[in-house]
């Protein structure tokens, strides 16, 4: 069986510990490099992670004939600079949302990619490769709560410490980024279209100057969807989807434990709540395995850059719309 020889720019955490551990366990993932600007770094998860290469530079990784594929878990700030790198050396791309910190940004980074035709690109938002969420999409467009109408999203946690890397405004920190982009993309994802005009308002933290609280009203004509997130609330998450007849709701809509059993609830007027399980499953093994057969298959990926670049021009909409307390029009 073929498997893709995957590179792994950076020691950041969420690769250490949740997303190279999952993509070992693939079918099509040969997790076979990792580079760092500490070569310790690197050495160290490289013993601990069994990983057989080792560089003290990104671009070295780059240019290494024995990598397909790279995954980019970089700060917000370094994600286009070095997808944009890894495409010129003939690399396929997974990257960290957000994709970039502009439209302008993904735009140009859509540009290179159109120099590259034979290689895949994607935003790495490993939630839609489970299948709770699979389930919740054909639930909705198979009319199960009648017409859908309107879409709640919350996502929150608790880090004001103004080292921390997602509250540095410098390299794309706040919320937003972080975690909204979750929420703009789980209502579109579920609606499969793009809002027409956003509505926003931004909480700032004054030491940081990052957004920490953020709430917004996306209107995509038959149907609006609202969403909070914030970096200093009490940790929580949560997606419903409400329909005329019923409402759909995901209990980990972003985060659903890799060992444990995920649920969704289908409520219905007068009837008792419907709960439906899901085998244990990591989702970014899915994800892992499902843009590696893209590559081996030379099939389209589930979800397209097009895609990422959307959800940015929401993300832009909310912060403008912020700033004018006005609903802006998403172009």
């Amino acid at each position: 069986m073929k498997k893709i020889k995957w590179g792994i720019l950076s020691t950041a955490r969420i690769g250490l510990q949740k997303v190279i551990p999952a993509m070992q366990q693939g079918e099509y993932c040969d997790i076979v490099a990792i580079a760092s600007r500490d070569k310790g770094k690197a050495e160290e998860a490289a013993a601990k992670l069994n990983i057989p290469l080792v560089f003290s530079t990104y671009e070295e990784l780059l240019q290494s004939k024995e990598v397909d594929a790279i995954y980019i878990p970089l700060p917000n700030h370094m994600h286009v600079p070095y997808a944009e790198l890894a495409l010129k050396n003939g690399k396929h791309v997974l990257c960290e949302k957000p994709i970039a910190l502009s439209v302008a940004e993904a735009e140009k980074l859509a540009d290179t990619k159109t120099h590259y035709p034979s290689l895949q690109l994607a935003e790495a938002f490993m939630y839609r490769y489970h299948p709770q969420w699979q389930k919740a999409k054909e639930l909705a467009e198979q009319g199960a709560i009648g017409e859908v109408k309107t879409i709640q999203t919350f996502f929150s946690y608790f880090n004001a410490d103004p080292n921390n890397i997602r509250n540095i405004k410098e390299v794309g920190g706040g919320g937003l980024m972080d975690i909204g982009c979750y929420c703009i993309s789980q209502s579109r994802y579920i609606l499969g279209s793009e809002p027409s005009r956003v509505l926003g308002i931004v909480e700032y933290d004054p030491s940081t100057h990052t957004d920490r609280l953020a709430s917004g009203i996306l209107d995509f004509g038959n149907a609006t969807a609202t969403f909070t997130c914030s970096t200093q609330l009490n940790p929580f998450q949560r997606f419903h989807v409400f329909g005329t007849k019923g409402s759909i709701e995901i209990e980990i809509p972003v985060n659903a434990p890799p060992d444990t059993p995920a649920r969704i609830f289908l409520h219905k007027a007068g009837q008792p709540t419907e709960e439906i399980a899901f085998e244990a499953v990591n989702q970014y093994t899915l994800q892992g395995d499902a843009f590696s057969k893209a590559i081996i298959e030379g099939t389209e990926l589930q979800t397209d850059f097009e895609d990422a670049i959307n959800n940015m021009k929401v993300i832009e909409a909310i912060v403008e719309s912020n700033k004018s307390g006005r609903w802006v029009n998403v172009i």
